[in-house]
């Protein structure tokens, strides 16, 4: 009798163990490796289009409404200390491409950028386009079995609007699906389908594009990049849901503006639709979501509060948004990481992710499957960079360079370093002042010392281009 027991539940154990097996190792479509993580996972990133940190509920805001990305966050881990590799839209974008910092590519400001001739500095001859040459993140997942695409802003072609831009559009680079929008505007040429309208940014173009093309990738893994226009000005939106916003409480403050909460909502839910899909398809467990922005808002729509600036510029404002990851069985729900996180380190991750070994050489960034799986951990690097020798009209930006190293970030402006004027660097505590009201550099010089080796040497690495005196 006591054999017949201890059979049964030896019987017992063995058909717990295959049904363990049968549901987490041998769901279809999902090959194990030895983390227990999908070999090739599909990877869906939500690129925003100039929202800052306080457009996001989960990141503090009472007034932009995010419901999905908050639902994003709460599923899987935010990112407290995440950057854009610039302050403009087209360096982030080519950074997230090659995993290389715009200063190493050369590709330092918007196409096709400004070229005032009346100011102190002259700009350098700098990369005007992502070069075919540069083997970008969909090349090399392609590689490995993935299906490809991207839908919405592209900006990386050295011509905005087709016929031009076709030579360096997406599918030159890698994509096997793309179709590109621009911001809406009445300029554009008669008989153009992108006028304005109720979907004035084509968000809800491009995510019924991106939900068709992930289903029909079931064979293969998906790489789809959902790059959205909002909320990048035009301010515009539908009435009915801009008057929602005129109407809550907070709308007379600075910080918030009812036209840009509109194209926040409509942004969001976008982001609803996609993990709706994910959800009913099934393919959840099967993918990381990566809700991400280019860089911060416009200061002279909205204030950054409490950060300084906006768009542009190279204090908080301009370079600090919102990361938001999800994926379930690999992130826990609701973690928070203060990881220093930049453009370049998702290139890595996904090449991580995707069982892609590279030589960490090949990219600027790290990557943060680490930190996903446990986000208690801290890697050793906690540095980023920023280089901008440019003028940015739309902000009256003028050319800098910063870095943050841990707790302290530097800045670094040309026309006092280069003129031998006082002012040309600032030292900050983002730990203390996040808003980045008290110069330290005159209280801490071995600190401030130590940054500009740090930075003259990162420059001197990349090969970034210094602007000169006219």
């Amino acid at each position: 009798m006591i054999t017949n027991t201890r059979d049964m539940m030896r019987n017992a154990l063995i058909c717990m163990v295959i049904l363990a097996y049968m549901l987490v190792g041998c769901r279809p479509g999902i090959k194990q490796d030895g983390t227990g993580h999908p070999e090739r996972p599909n990877l869906l990133l939500i690129l925003a289009d100039d929202l800052g940190v306080p457009q996001v509920g989960c990141y503090g805001s009472d007034y932009y409404h995010t419901t999905h990305v908050d639902a994003l966050a709460e599923a899987g881990i935010l990112f407290t200390n995440a950057y854009s590799a610039a302050a403009v839209c087209s360096p982030t974008r080519a950074a997230l491409m090659t995993g290389k910092h715009p200063a190493r590519l050369h590709l330092t400001d918007f196409i096709a950028g400004n070229n005032d001739t009346t100011t102190l500095l002259r700009q350098p001859d700098w990369q005007k386009y992502l070069p075919l040459e540069e083997e970008t993140i969909a090349e090399i997942l392609k590689e490995r079995g993935y299906r490809t695409a991207i839908f919405g802003k592209w900006h990386l072609s050295s011509e905005k609007v087709p016929p031009a831009s076709l030579a360096q559009n997406p599918d030159k680079q890698g994509f096997d699906a793309h179709f590109v929008t621009y911001k809406p505007s009445q300029s554009l040429p008669l008989g153009t389908w992108q006028q304005p309208g109720d979907d004035p940014h084509n968000a809800d173009t491009i995510t019924s594009l991106a939900i068709d093309f992930m289903e029909q990738s079931n064979d293969h893994p998906f790489f789809v990049i959902v790059s959205h226009n909002a909320i990048h000005d035009p301010l515009m939106e539908s009435e009915s849901r801009v008057e929602r916003y005129r109407e809550k409480e907070g709308a007379d403050l600075p910080e918030n503006h009812p036209v840009l909460a509109a194209m926040v909502e409509h942004l969001d839910q976008s982001v609803g639709r996609l993990l709706r899909y994910l959800d009913v398809s099934g393919k959840a467990n099967q993918t990381l979501v990566v809700f991400y922005s280019d860089n911060g808002a416009k200061h002279a729509y909205a204030a950054q509060t409490p950060f300084r600036k906006g768009k542009g510029w190279l204090y908080e404002g301009g370079i600090r948004v919102p990361l938001v990851m999800r994926w379930p069985g690999v992130i826990s729900q609701g973690t928070v990481s203060g990881q220093v996180v930049s453009t370049p380190d998702l290139f890595a991750t996904f090449l991580d992710v995707a069982g892609e070994d590279r030589n960490p050489l090949a990219t600027d960034g790290k990557s943060l499957l680490s930190v996903m799986m446990q986000p208690d951990t801290m890697l050793e690097e906690q540095s980023a960079y920023w280089h901008y020798p440019h003028y940015h009209a739309g902000s009256e930006m003028v050319p800098g360079a910063a870095m943050r190293d841990g707790r302290y970030k530097l800045v670094y402006w040309y026309e006092a370093g280069l003129t031998g004027q006082p002012g040309a660097w600032e030292l900050y505590d983002l730990m203390e002042d996040p808003g980045e009201q008290h110069d330290l550099s005159g209280v801490l010089p071995e600190k401030l010392d130590e940054l500009r080796r740090q930075l003259t040497q990162w420059q001197h690495e990349t090969g970034a281009q210094d602007p000169v005196v006219r």
